[in-house]
């Protein structure tokens, strides 16, 4: 029985995903966006569960990138798909009736650029330690979440700069930078002293913002990234 909990966990993740699409769909982006939260939550227990019960499987592993493409690739394109054509009507009519309306389509790159980030990471050896390239849930809470940060940073509302963040984050996840993990082997404070800073920064980001805070932690988490990582590793040679 316990060799089936962890992908009882991931089709959770899986139906959340779901859920977020069809209300996404139907304008409720901020439901969705929670349906993307939870199965973010639910991604994450599925490894603990299997991990602690010592059941872990390569099925496991391809149920796990199916249901990611949907949480984390279909479900938050969704969102910003129906985020980006609202803010189409923020543009004049002589621009947004002509080819600028069909843009929004062009995030669909997302799921595909997903898949192909899923595909490539079950099958990299490297990516024990840390992350090769944006993950895809870091990615969908980027993408997923814009609409509540729109609320509380005008800037946020600009139709050309979503578009054009939607797609530098979606070519992100086919990069090769070095990325740190979240993933504690230990609590002790000199091996996961980067951690503890970027969850200290989260907190205080998300007191102020809250949900709209979480597009803002990815973009310090990838900043984080580009800074700590090089450095660690000249250390390390």
């Amino acid at each position: 029985m316990k060799k089936h909990i962890p992908n009882l966990i991931t089709c959770c993740n899986l139906i959340s995903g779901c859920f977020a699409i069809l209300f996404a769909t139907r304008g409720l982006l901020e439901v969705a966006s929670m349906m993307i939260l939870l199965a973010a939550v639910f991604d994450f227990f599925d490894g603990f569960a299997a991990r602690m019960l010592h059941v872990q499987s390569p099925m496991g592993v391809d149920m796990d990138s199916l249901s990611d493409v949907v949480s984390f690739g279909v479900a938050p394109t969704t969102i910003v798909f129906v985020f980006l054509t609202q803010l189409l009507g923020t543009l004049p009519p002589s621009i947004r009736e002509g080819w600028v309306r069909f843009l929004p389509f062009v995030v669909f790159v997302v799921p595909a650029f997903s898949a192909v980030r899923l595909a490539r990471f079950n099958h990299d050896e490297r990516q024990h330690e840390e992350f090769r390239g944006l993950a895809t849930p870091a990615n969908a809470l980027f993408i997923g979440f814009l609409h509540f940060s729109a609320k509380s940073i005008p800037l946020f509302n600009n139709f050309w700069l979503m578009f054009i963040m939607v797609l530098v984050f979606a070519v992100l996840l086919l990069t090769d930078i070095p990325m740190f993990s979240l993933k504690f082997k230990n609590l002790h404070f000199k091996e996961n002293w980067v951690r503890y800073l970027f969850l200290a920064i989260a907190v205080v980001l998300f007191a102020i913002f809250r949900f709209g805070a979480l597009p803002i932690i990815i973009l310090v988490y990838i900043l984080t990234s580009l800074i700590i990582i090089p450095f660690k590793h000249h250390i390390h040679v």
